[in-house]
């Protein structure tokens, strides 16, 4: 059974958790390997997504970590002049340059013997995709022995809101007031297509099937690629209070699937139920405003089409 990127199919474990039950704060454990001093608080957005999915990433890769972040919110509000939001070792690198670092990281505690040490980058979107893209790429290719996490919210917010190649067609931003006239760069399907041993995508609002892809992750040798959908109320013009909820709504409408694909074979993670519409994700923020009756209808049906074929083949 193969899947559209041309993949073995297998029927998935369902990892539906109650969202209802699920609250920003429980996204933090207690062992607190991550907590921002009173001198960053300040610089941190409220309701920010990239900063839950962060936190839930460190306590989840514990003690036994090293970091790579590059220029990028997550790092803006991880370090200052003389504190660091991080209990664990952290290296803040030039834009273009953290897979790269991180490479030179896992060759430098593997010389020392020290290859139980989890090596992972967490880059934005920006970092990730566009102008952290060569160094990512060249990782994947080498298949180094590190985990990649690429926390996505979808345009260049670390220097206020500007377009990129993760932006929604359409999506109004700092630098597309017309709306962005490109398509979304599909960078777990560009990662698949370099044949790593391990990719997937998540949400912060599934947090439970964040940890466990994390946790899986960590088990397999070799290059691993994990990207999550982390809403920004700021460039995507919402309540900030309703970050979490942003994030389901993807996930529900189908709009953002959830699935891992480990040596080459296709899995869902998550199936809603019962799909919302489309509407519900594009009414709900105010970057989708210039949306049309005719595009929302198109959307829906692309997404229809999608599911389809992947239920046909489930």
């Amino acid at each position: 059974m193969e899947s559209p990127y041309g993949l073995d199919l297998r029927k998935g474990q369902n990892r539906m958790v109650d969202n209802n039950k699920r609250r920003g704060q429980e996204l933090v454990s207690e062992e607190g390997l991550y907590t921002t001093p009173d001198v960053i608080k300040g610089t941190l957005c409220e309701g920010c997504g990239g900063i839950m999915a962060l936190k839930t990433i460190i306590n989840v890769l514990g003690k036994n970590t090293v970091v790579s972040i590059p220029a990028s919110c997550m790092a803006n509000v991880s370090a200052t002049q003389k504190k660091t939001s991080f209990r664990i070792p952290f290296v803040h690198t030039l834009f273009e340059s953290a897979p790269a670092v991180s490479t030179g990281l896992r060759a430098a505690y593997d010389a020392l013997n020290k290859k139980d040490i989890n090596v992972v980058t967490i880059a934005g979107d920006s970092g990730s995709l566009d102008i952290g893209f060569q160094a990512l790429s060249g990782q994947a290719s080498r298949n180094d022995n590190v985990l990649h996490i690429c926390y996505d919210n979808e345009a260049a917010m670390s220097t206020g809101g500007q377009v990129n190649s993760t932006s929604p067609n359409k999506a109004l931003t700092l630098t597309t007031p017309m709306g962005s006239p490109f398509i979304k760069k599909n960078g777990p399907a560009i990662m698949v297509a370099h044949k790593i041993p391990y990719v997937a995508t998540a949400s912060i609002s599934h947090v439970k099937d964040l940890e466990l892809k994390i946790r899986k992750a960590m088990k397999i040798h070799g290059m691993k690629y994990i990207h999550i959908l982390a809403p920004c109320p700021i460039s995507w013009d919402y309540d900030f209070k309703k970050t979490e909820e942003m994030a389901n709504l993807a996930v529900m409408t189908g709009l953002w699937m959830l699935y891992e694909v480990e040596s080459g074979s296709f899995s869902l993670t998550y199936k809603p139920l019962q799909r919302i519409s489309v509407r519900e994700f594009f009414e709900s923020q105010g970057r989708y405003n210039l949306l049309t009756e005719e595009d929302i209808n198109t959307i829906q049906n692309e997404i229809d089409n999608m599911w389809r074929d992947i239920d046909e083949r489930d």
